[in-house]
């Protein structure tokens, strides 16, 4: 799908790098909306916007594609209010992180041939439009997530990723997306605002971190509202991982407390491996 008339809602680091980019990729017309009044006239200032009205439904009604950019649980509130305003043969699609409960609205919604879940792996810890680029999603993977008997519209949406944002799309299951992403994005995103947080509390006054300290904690200056709702969202994905970290943790104990060298290079090497693989 390659639409004349783009819709975002949500004008974010997320949103408006969706539109800045859409924009680049010679999409005709590209509307957006934000609650953010100062938002919305940052976009259109800076071009990455044609037009953005005062009211999310006046961008649902006139676009051939809409795009969800909202957090998570506003972006169920939108599927809601604005998927039933699109015209006959328009799209929707959302960047939420967790799948499952914006593919169910949808299906009980019965918006299977208008809609398809998406998750860009893409994402900042910087907030707003000032956050936005143009260039986000080129190569990114993108995980779209289609809606019961909503094949069809998920091949539209992941077409539309791949030409228009340069993005890699991959079709999934949206149960296992949510369990993938607990893992591999959730649990590191709460490992690292752990880190952050005993650091914090356990630092001398003006101690300098090195490269491995702001490496690790990166991630916990995200958004703590939007980080939220992602791990109610996904909670029974991710509860099960944060358990699971007893066991090896408790190994790295057992082998300082006793001393024992073997053990605790051991324990070192079975993650060193994993990492080294991912490098090549």
């Amino acid at each position: 799908m390659r639409p004349h008339t783009l819709g975002v809602i949500g004008l974010g680091a997320i949103g408006g790098s969706l539109a800045r980019q859409a924009k680049r990729a010679g999409i005709p017309k590209v509307v957006g909306w934000s609650p953010d009044t100062a938002e919305r006239s940052a976009a259109a200032r800076e071009g990455a916007v044609d037009d953005a009205p005062a009211r999310a439904s006046d961008v649902a009604g006139a676009v051939d594609l809409l795009i969800l950019a909202a957090p998570p649980a506003a972006n169920l509130d939108l599927l809601d209010a604005l998927v039933p305003q699109l015209r006959p043969g328009a799209l929707a699609t959302d960047v939420s992180s967790v799948k499952r409960p914006i593919v169910a609205r949808a299906t009980a919604g019965r918006f299977g041939a208008r809609f398809a879940g998406s998750h860009p792996l893409a994402g900042t810890h910087r907030r707003g439009f000032e956050a936005s680029r143009a260039e986000l999603f080129r190569g990114a993977v993108v995980y779209v997530t289609p809606v019961e008997n909503g094949e069809t519209a998920a091949r539209e949406i992941a077409h539309f990723w791949q030409t228009v944002l340069e993005a890699q799309p991959v079709i999934i299951d949206a149960a296992r997306h949510d369990t993938q992403v607990g893992l591999a994005s959730h649990l590191p995103q709460a490992i690292a605002s752990l880190l952050a947080r005993v650091l914090a509390e356990r630092l001398p006054p003006g101690a300098t971190l090195g490269p491995g300290a702001r490496d690790v904690t990166r991630l916990a200056a995200s958004d703590a509202r939007l980080w939220t709702e992602i791990f109610l969202m996904n909670r029974d994905v991710l509860l099960p991982e944060l358990r699971a970290l007893r066991e090896p943790l408790g190994e790295l104990e057992g082998a300082l407390d006793a001393g024992d060298a073997a053990r605790v290079t051991a324990w070192l090497e079975a993650g060193a491996r994993w990492r080294r693989a991912i490098d090549g």
